[in-house]
């Protein structure tokens, strides 16, 4: 993935940096004296993923961006000698409203999160755009047909633990984040069976609070949640 930053949308890229395995977008233009105000635009597929983003100077020279060490999967014993694969892996997924709420997914037991939930999405296949994978997981994942309306941040999260396959690696996860609406909703299915998810529903938007959620998807909801939603429907 290469992370471009602009001054404002049409401009000339003012920066432009490849996100190297375990750094994180934010934290790298922040060291080149540069912070994201907004995410722009996708384009290009899988491992050649460019993210346009509007930057603005952040006038802390010298300074670091505070970002999440590399975590570990409890639990997770590494054997002597033995060093963790090294994967950096593209992902795509969305906050899917419709007349029925907000679609989410369950994590299954092929996951270090079972039961947690999650927002639907998944990994770009070789050559797929962000755009078109994410239509694609929502599918498989539940069973329903949405359509994109915005991108809406880049999120990194690093981490040593084990992989569905049952090998150990050294993984770093970039995710694109939409936005999506569904018109047509039905009642959920997983037509991905197992697979990493267990189960989908629509949640009452006003209760989404009360489900447990993993800490990368509550703060993607946190933060972007409120402005998609009429303040009617947001929770008390």
């Amino acid at each position: 993935m290469r992370i471009v930053g602009v001054l404002a949308a049409g401009k000339p890229a003012e920066i432009s940096l490849p996100v190297r395995h375990g750094s994180d977008p934010h934290a790298i233009l922040w060291e080149e004296g540069y912070f994201i105000q907004r995410v722009l635009s996708v384009s290009g597929a899988a491992e050649n993923l460019v993210v346009t983003v509007q930057v603005a100077p952040h006038h802390h020279p010298g300074t670091t961006l505070p970002v999440r060490d590399r975590g570990l999967d409890p639990g997770l014993v590494i054997p002597p000698h033995t060093a963790p694969e090294q994967r950096q892996r593209v992902a795509a997924y969305a906050i899917v409203l419709s007349e029925r709420g907000l679609l989410a997914t369950q994590f299954s037991s092929r996951t270090a999160v079972p039961g947690l939930w999650g927002l639907p999405g998944g990994g770009l296949d070789p050559a797929e755009s962000a755009a078109h994978a994410v239509v694609r997981e929502i599918a498989e994942e539940t069973g329903q047909v949405a359509e994109i309306d915005q991108v809406l941040d880049l999120q990194s999260d690093h981490w040593v633990g084990r992989a569905p396959s049952g090998k150990i690696e050294d993984f770093h996860a970039l995710r694109v984040i939409y936005a999506a609406t569904c018109r047509d909703p039905s009642d959920p299915v997983v037509h991905d069976v197992g697979g990493t998810t267990a189960a989908a529903r629509w949640l009452p938007v006003r209760r989404w609070r009360r489900f447990s959620w993993t800490a990368g998807f509550r703060a993607v909801l946190v933060k972007h949640l409120p402005a998609l939603v009429p303040a009617e429907d947001q929770p008390a």
